[in-house]
């Protein structure tokens, strides 16, 4: 069962991947306007936070498999109503409420996950999430370019829709629900706020906010420094699949093991430093071999992150509040992605190059969650001693 999970993920984030290349052309195509077609890009994010903030208390309140269904089917008949737009007012509301239907999508197959995996075994888990979501990350761009140019982008839709379709025969025919019904009946709304407090949540927040600032300011500056050194901006495709290849193996290899033989919070800032340290060399990349190299960084960094920010998250939340947990996480997710679009754009504006602002952002994280690490072993300490 678990090993379909991985590939219910995939499907999941092959949905938002598959857009990346198609989204803005599709949205020009329309008659949108350049700040309408940023609008319809960016709207995405900004409701998948809700859509994870109320999902996850019902995949609490309602069971894991109703909502993760709930929202397949949701966003199954979404995906098939984008063709029908004909004006990109018409394509911005459909984007909005697509970012609501993914958002319960995302946080039910982690709560899974968490639910399924003993807490001894939850990294080597995390890390082959991390490489379901490398896969869709590689494929899915490849997929939605190659398909808009030899048949169109309706069909990119229609395909991933029947993707959907697929798992979510998968999972009504293979996989029970992992949260029993008496449990749920306790589950409330307040429960909200002992997560907001919990340090495990708090850091794991912390660190996905910063991880998906590095990620917005590299796809947004990473073409711009490739051409500025001199080099085809082509280039940049190939600097992102390194990435991409050096966090699968970590993922994949024996070195996956390292996320159960060491606790994630120092793996998680081990690999925020990899990130701010690639991104330094970023700044001053001039040749194709700095390129690469710093890219290798960012992959071993990014593949240190991942799957230790969602081990603290299972590690600091019941079954009876894991959807709120994972809702809380993901909506920092997208922020993060938000704020670091948002953070690339003001930067350039300035005609300055934002790697290293991104750079200082990841390196002041760093700190903040190095001093919660060490507030939460202090309180710990005194509380072992009192006893």
């Amino acid at each position: 069962m678990t090993r379909l999970l991985y590939f219910i993920i995939i499907i999941c984030f092959l949905d938002t991947f598959v857009q990346l290349p198609i989204i803005a052309p599709y949205a020009i195509g329309l008659g949108a306007s350049h700040v309408l077609t940023g609008s319809i890009v960016a709207v995405y994010s900004l409701t998948n936070m809700l859509g994870n903030v109320v999902g996850g208390h019902w995949i609490d309140r309602f069971g894991r498999k109703r909502m993760l269904l709930v929202g397949m089917f949701s966003v199954l008949a979404i995906l098939c109503i984008y063709p029908l737009a004909s004006t990109g007012t018409e394509l911005f509301v459909i984007r909005l409420v697509h970012g609501l239907g993914g958002g319960i999508l995302i946080p039910a197959a982690f709560a899974y996950i968490g639910d399924k995996t003993a807490s001894g075994r939850r990294g080597k888990a995390m890390a082959f999430t991390g490489a379901s979501i490398g896969t869709a990350a590689i494929i899915g761009p490849a997929f939605g370019g190659i398909m808009a140019v030899r048949a169109s982008i309706e069909y990119v839709f229609l395909s991933v829709a029947f993707l959907f379709l697929v798992s979510a025969i998968l999972v009504i025919r293979f996989i029970p629900e992992s949260f029993e019904k008496s449990e749920r009946e306790k589950v409330a709304l307040a429960d909200f706020l002992p997560l907001l407090k919990n340090p495990g949540i708090i850091q794991a927040s912390l660190a996905a906010f910063a991880l998906m600032i590095s990620n917005g300011t590299l796809a947004f500056a990473l073409p711009v420094q490739v051409e500025a050194a001199g080099m085809d901006v082509g280039r940049t495709g190939m600097l992102m699949s390194v990435f991409g290849i050096v966090a699968l193996i970590v993922f994949l290899t024996p070195a996956n093991r390292a996320f159960d033989r060491f606790e994630p919070v120092p793996l998680t800032l081990g690999g925020i430093f990899l990130i701010a340290i690639a991104l330094f060399q970023l700044q001053v990349m001039d040749t194709m071999v700095s390129g690469l190299l710093a890219m290798i960084v960012y992959g071993a960094g990014f593949a240190f992150v991942f799957p230790s920010m969602n081990q603290l998250v299972a590690g600091a939340s019941s079954q009876a509040d894991r959807g709120k947990a994972y809702g809380i996480f993901y909506a920092f997710f997208s922020l993060g992605a938000v704020a670091g679009s948002a953070l690339s754009g003001a930067v350039s504006e300035t005609g300055r190059v934002p790697f290293m602002y991104s750079a200082l952002a990841m390196a002041l994280c760093a700190a903040v969650l190095g001093l919660l690490s060490l507030r939460k072993g202090s309180r710990d300490r005194s509380a072992a001693q009192n006893n």
